[in-house]
């Protein structure tokens, strides 16, 4: 795969990226079919494999269970060969999402974060938005606590994970990264997209896919087509899946 520039940030990526929903838990997803969590032996032979046919953003958040235990545990031997990212503002527990933009429990959110992921570093760390996107960049401590932490190097670079075109729009006055739905049932960020190219802001797509409601083969090239997309973050457990993905993107 030929990897593309993370906007501002300083980091190439590979066009398909992980997406470490599944290697962590298995409550209230969006997917059309259930699955089991995969064994800790699985996990590490996925991650390993991926990494090995040139995937190297991975992203994980708090709320998606055991995702960044496992991510750390089983890629700290190869942390220099990825881009990772991970989110702070949602937690999930007994089966419930809660979510916290207070100053405190970031910086507490950040800390059991870095502690999983047995990094002293986050690469791209995101406010993980519940849709109040313009609400929790107005009305928290959310951005001024988000730019601390660069400026004290905990996070390289920092953005949002939003719901709305307005919150995104937002961001861009101080996101280095924004990670937005696109696919080819909702082109609602389009203008967006290239918003944020103007001002060399990279772009994330997630829900590519529409959470597995979409063809991948016409859904991963509709996505990359667009050359202001820097990656699309996949979900899967299947390496033989991945390895499809990787030639429709060209790898």
């Amino acid at each position: 795969m030929i990897r593309r520039r993370l906007g501002r940030t300083g980091f190439v990526v590979s066009p398909i990226s992980f997406g470490g929903f599944k290697i962590g838990r298995n409550q209230k997803v969006k997917y059309p079919a259930a699955y089991e969590l995969p064994t800790e032996e699985e996990v590490g032979r996925l991650l390993n494999d991926l990494l090995d046919v040139g995937i190297n953003y991975i992203d994980t958040a708090p709320a998606y269970g055991l995702s960044e235990e496992r991510i750390g545990r089983l890629l700290h031997a190869r942390r220099g060969e990825i881009v990772l990212a991970t989110k702070v503002g949602e937690c999930f527990a007994d089966g419930i999402s809660r979510y916290d933009f207070t100053a405190e429990g970031l910086r507490a959110s950040v800390e059991r974060s870095l502690e999983r992921l047995k990094t002293e570093a986050i690469d791209v760390l995101f406010l993980h938005s519940d849709g109040r996107d313009l609400w929790i960049q107005n009305e928290t401590d959310a951005v001024p606590v988000l730019r601390d932490m660069k400026d004290r190097g905990i996070a390289r670079a920092i953005g949002l994970s939003g719901k709305t075109v307005e919150g995104a729009r937002k961001a861009l006055e101080w996101a280095d990264v924004l990670m937005v739905e696109y696919h080819l049932e909702d082109r609602s960020h389009e203008g967006l997209i290239a918003e944020a190219a103007e001002r060399d802001i990279g772009v994330v797509v997630k829900k590519g896919l529409a959470s597995g409601h979409l063809p991948s083969h016409d859904a991963i090239r509709f996505v990359l087509a667009n050359p202001r997309v820097s990656t699309l973050v996949v979900g899967g457990l299947s390496l033989p899946h991945f390895r499809e993905n990787v030639q429709l993107a060209g790898g």
